[in-house]
């Protein structure tokens, strides 16, 4: 058991720094806000009045206090009181995040409650403490339920702990094998001593690295004049950052922001949860059901037989099937399988969305056939419309199976999100790759089985964009980022700040250029004013990954074709479609803000 608390400590503390805590850090932050003084006897009613005229110190404001919050008038000093509200904020997350992925789901199941019950409480616990921090009126009404509770023992740690354990509710850490293993104990029911260990060390973890940034903001508010001065308009600023916390996590404003960033903690995570030793403390956690499959290593650069491929059970329903018919494998002999699991929630699984996407349109035809099982890491993504509304807007269209009861995650032993499992005609798993990365090498293996399926199939070109693997009928793949575009024609670009570019006039083939107001970034180009993009092409289609909100004017040849309408995360669309490949000049005008990923073609 040492041996797991230890590997649920490292495992909390790597994802603790994660991209995915970002969204929570700023309010984390704020709840340290400055000490204040404890009042003389007597002076407690006198000053709680001139509290509440200035607007400050109030129970739901007292997770991001002022200086003068809890400064009393009276006879005698007053006495500094020691802040504890950064430990509050900080206990609150962990406790209600460890509570929950525990027990949230048989809870909310026993009680009849919808799915995503916890993740809407969260978010109104977030948007109410910021309106009291904003608005004195509303704090006053929030503070009446405790108004005959004596002072001493509601204090604002007691508002601090609340806050935190609504972030807690809203807290949507990287997942890898430790949290994977508890959130899978909790929604099948299989809470251990083991599991309570695992789930406690990891929590901790998690805690150190939150605690010490809380810490530093309360560090941060006590040493600079301006917080100790301009406290009515801290608590202002810092409920308005609460209220559009919680607008962007309701609207998934974050996920974008997350999936900008490369995940700089996955190596770390590997090397710690995916050891040896943490696979095998892991796996004892898991049933003994189909244990072959721990016989071949994640992301090998050959095929392998790692065991018959286990069957999808327990799906509670089905998207992108003919009436919602279930598929199954055995219907599927023939075929190589690509099997993903996901959950729309998990950047690194949005990451991953276009590789997949792209092998689905590129393979499809030669006999590939895409499956991905939903398996959801938190409550609120077992919502049956949630599931269908991320699938339609990410652009998924290949069947996807909603594993609610982590039922087919289990008989596949798997451990990430995401996790990709490959399977050949004859149903036996032939390679997985746990995680995102090596899309290259998972490509050239779907490819390696396709040609074993059927030695005389024919097959389009790699998805990768790589000059030595493309026909000469189709414009090789075109990413627009600043460490992978290739047959760049335009102004020099400049990474991470606006720049204005002029477009050329001519441009080679397969060439792509910029005009107007662009960020080129290191996973995209963002559109500012008069932003467009010119390519040249050969192909029957063009597609272009984009994401954001508004119009985009798509020309052919200087001609006005369509207008595309933006809305929400990354999705591939469609700008030109025609019966016979053709060479021409495009031109794509976005409206600012909008983000390109990447051209592809077919």
């Amino acid at each position: 058991m040492l041996t797991l608390i230890l590997i649920g400590l490292l495992g909390g503390l790597i994802t603790a720094v994660s991209p995915c805590i970002l969204p929570v850090l700023p309010v984390v932050f704020l709840a340290g806000g400055p000490g204040g003084q404890e009042p003389p006897p007597g002076g407690a009613r006198r000053s709680e009045a001139r509290g509440r005229a200035a607007g400050v110190g109030g129970r739901a404001g007292g997770a991001v206090a002022t200086a003068d919050a809890g400064q009393e008038e009276g006879p005698g000093p007053a006495r500094r009181t020691r802040n504890r509200r950064p430990y509050a904020v900080v206990a609150g997350l962990v406790v209600s995040f460890s509570f929950f992925a525990l027990l949230g789901v048989t809870l909310i199941s026993a009680l009849g409650l919808p799915d995503d019950i916890l993740r809407y409480v969260g978010l109104t616990l977030l948007v109410l403490i910021g309106l009291g921090l904003v608005f004195p009126r509303v704090e006053s009404l929030l503070e009446r339920p405790f108004a005959r509770i004596p002072q001493r023992q509601v204090g604002k740690e007691g508002s601090a702990f609340v806050l935190g354990a609504g972030l807690g509710l809203l807290y949507v850490p990287c997942a890898g094998p430790v949290l994977a293993a508890i959130t899978v104990a909790g929604a099948r029911g299989r809470i251990s001593l083991d599991i309570v260990a695992l789930t406690v060390s990891f929590a901790v973890g998690t805690a150190i690295p939150l605690l010490a940034f809380a810490l530093a903001g309360r560090r941060v508010s006590e040493r600079v004049a301006a917080f100790r001065t301009r406290a009515r308009g801290l608590r202002i600023a810092a409920g308005t950052v609460m209220i559009v916390l919680a607008a962007a996590l309701a609207f998934d404003v974050t996920a974008a922001i997350q999936r900008s960033l490369p995940d700089y903690t996955a190596s770390a995570r590997r090397g710690i949860e995916d050891s040896d030793t943490a696979r095998q403390k892991l796996s004892g956690l898991y049933g003994k059901e189909n244990k072959e499959l721990s016989r071949c290593e994640d992301g090998v650069d050959e095929l392998r037989s790692c065991g018959r491929a286990p069957s999808l059970k327990g799906i509670t329903k089905w998207l992108n099937t003919p009436q919602g018919r279930p598929v199954k494998l055995e219907a599927l002999r023939g075929k190589v399988v690509l099997i993903d699991f996901w959950t729309y929630s998990c950047v690194n699984c949005q990451r991953s969305l276009p590789h997949i996407k792209a092998w689905d349109r590129a393979y499809r035809d030669a006999g590939l056939r895409v499956i991905g099982v939903h398996s959801p890491e938190f409550a609120f993504e077992k919502n049956a419309s949630n599931v269908a509304d991320q699938t339609r807007k990410m652009g998924i269209d290949y069947p996807v199976a909603l594993d609610n009861k982590l039922a087919t995650w289990d008989n596949y032993r798997n451990r990430y999100w995401p996790a990709k499992y490959l399977v050949d005609s004859a149903g036996t798993v032939r390679y997985f790759r746990f995680g995102e990365g090596k899309y290259e090498q998972t490509e050239g293996l779907i490819r390696d089985l396709l040609r074993q399926a059927d030695p005389g199939v024919r097959l389009p070109a790699t998805t990768t964009g790589r000059a030595d693997a493309l026909t000469e009928n189709r414009t090789p793949e075109t990413y627009l980022s600043t460490h992978r575009i290739d047959r760049y024609a335009g102004d020099p670009l400049a990474a991470d700040k606006p720049k204005r570019y002029r477009l050329p006039a001519d441009l080679p083939r397969d060439a792509v250029a910029l005009g107007g107001t662009w960020t080129a970034g290191y996973e995209h180009f963002t559109a500012g004013r008069g932003a467009r993009i010119a390519l040249d092409y050969r192909a029957r289609k063009v597609h272009l990954v984009l994401a954001g909100q508004g119009p985009v004017e798509v020309l052919v040849d200087g001609k006005l074709t369509r207008t595309i309408q933006v809305d929400g995360t990354p999705t591939l669309h469609t700008l030109v479609d025609e019966d016979d490949a053709h060479r021409a000049r495009l031109e794509v005008r976005p409206a600012p803000g909008i983000e390109a990923y990447a051209f592809t073609f077919g």
